[in-house]
């Protein structure tokens, strides 16, 4: 049995199938989780976000049309769900980088560590270049849906990727370096003879 496209399924909950909701809700809910707690740091705020994506979803049902890419659509509403959280509650903004996923067990430590350095790197960058970044490489949208979503030329959509993708390396290569250096002095700690040894 092949999987009805997300654009089918959205036009059976507009024209009253609530059901086919449940279907969209399996799709997509763990890429928006990722999506909001690798943009916000904060799990329960995610969840919340989430539920909120899917009651708009069911609220202004009738505003989808046909042939509009749903994931496109889905992202419009993620966006605006989270613009409207931080205008009701500004206070909650700060970023909490501890917070990030869990990093997928690899086979190497090595690996592991790269994914972990990954994940601090970008947190630390400022909030429009996470996401569009997340947008792009996590999210996997086109440059077109990212132009259409952030309403801008797809020439700035590749120049703002290329800005951020620049930045997230500078920001890797210095928490690789500092890694490093930490590893450096912990081994020659280690390595020090006992005070007041032969």
């Amino acid at each position: 049995m092949t999987l009805a496209p997300d654009e089918d399924l959205m036009l059976q909950v507009r024209d009253g199938a609530g059901e086919m909701l449940g279907v969209l809700f399996d799709r997509y809910q763990t890429p928006l989780f990722n999506f909001y707690s690798k943009l916000t740091g904060n799990r329960t705020l995610s969840e919340d976000l989430v539920q909120e994506v899917f009651l708009r979803i069911l609220k202004y049902r009738q505003s989808y049309r046909p042939g509009t890419p749903f994931r496109a659509w889905i992202y419009q509403i993620a966006r605006n769900a989270r613009i409207d959280h931080f205008r009701k509650f500004p206070a909650e903004r700060a970023f909490e980088p501890e917070m990030l996923p869990a990093v997928i067990p690899s086979d190497s430590a090595q690996e592991q560590q790269e994914t972990e350095l990954l994940h601090r790197a970008l947190s630390q960058l400022p909030e429009d270049k996470r996401e569009i970044l997340l947008l792009c490489r996590f999210q996997e949208l086109k440059y077109e849906e990212i132009a259409e979503l952030l309403g801008c030329e797809l020439n700035t959509v590749r120049t703002r990727i290329h800005r951020a993708l620049k930045e997230l390396r500078k920001s890797f290569h210095q928490l690789s370096q500092n890694t490093l250096l930490k590893q450096a002095n912990a081994a020659a700690a280690e390595n020090l003879p006992p005070r007041g040894g032969r």
